[in-house]
């Protein structure tokens, strides 16, 4: 089967930079499997393109024009939920993290990243896991401990994990992927998967990313770091 029969993922590039956008379309056009279906150079163009174009992956800038990309994301998501955004960022715009994450974000990507980073970025938000390596999802946590607390400590979703659940929960929250998952616990890939989709859905969140920010609002993890259940 060739790239021309199978399922495309559908991308969109946000971004105020021409050069940028234009550096990053050779990049997704070198790629059989994506496919380019619009480009914005500002929040609120996107998100008229993106409930015309329906595309599975965006990879979104931060600071925009007319409307920011926390903004375009939120109304992104809302109009077009099965859309997976990717923030562009750096480490300077920090300050934007927890803000895209909370509007629906499914990851970040450095604007220095290489092009295979890139193109895996893709495929992985595609696949339904969450971009947020251990490093960034530090970052995060660091910033959530700035905001207040949003939920008391005893949510009845987290009662309704299995142990070995909340030990996925936190593991995930750690940054580790599914693969990583496989080795700390000493179990086939087909069950971390299962577990992490279980979790997923009895929290009620879309990602990974969302499990991680819901734990910590609900205690389960702290500012020193995932503790055990």
């Amino acid at each position: 089967m060739n790239a021309s029969s199978e399922h495309r993922i559908r991308t969109m590039l946000v971004d105020d930079d021409e050069i940028v956008r234009r550096g990053l379309a050779l990049i997704l056009s070198s790629d059989a499997r994506l496919e380019l279906v619009g480009e914005a150079h500002d929040g609120d163009v996107a998100v008229r393109r993106a409930v015309h174009q329906r595309p599975d992956v965006v990879l979104m800038d931060v600071r925009m024009p007319t409307m920011d990309g926390i903004a375009a994301t939120r109304e992104l998501i809302a109009r077009v939920p099965s859309a997976k955004v990717v923030i562009l960022t750096t480490f300077e715009e920090d300050e934007y993290v927890v803000g895209a994450l909370r509007a629906g974000a499914s990851g970040f990507l450095l604007k220095r990243s290489s092009p295979e980073e890139l193109l895996r970025a893709i495929y992985t938000v595609a696949a339904g896991d969450a971009l947020l390596s251990p490093s960034v999802t530090r970052r995060v946590i660091d910033r959530l401990v700035e905001q207040p607390v949003l939920r008391p400590a005893n949510d009845p979703r987290l009662d309704e994990l299995t142990p070995r659940e909340r030990e996925v929960l936190l593991l995930v929250a750690h940054g580790l992927s599914n693969r990583e998952i496989v080795g700390a616990l000493s179990v086939e890939e087909t069950t971390v998967k299962s577990h992490v989709r279980r979790v997923l859905m009895k929290l009620g969140v879309r990602d990974r990313v969302h499990a991680v920010i819901l734990a910590y609002e609900c205690g389960l993890i702290s500012a020193g770091g995932p503790t055990r259940p």
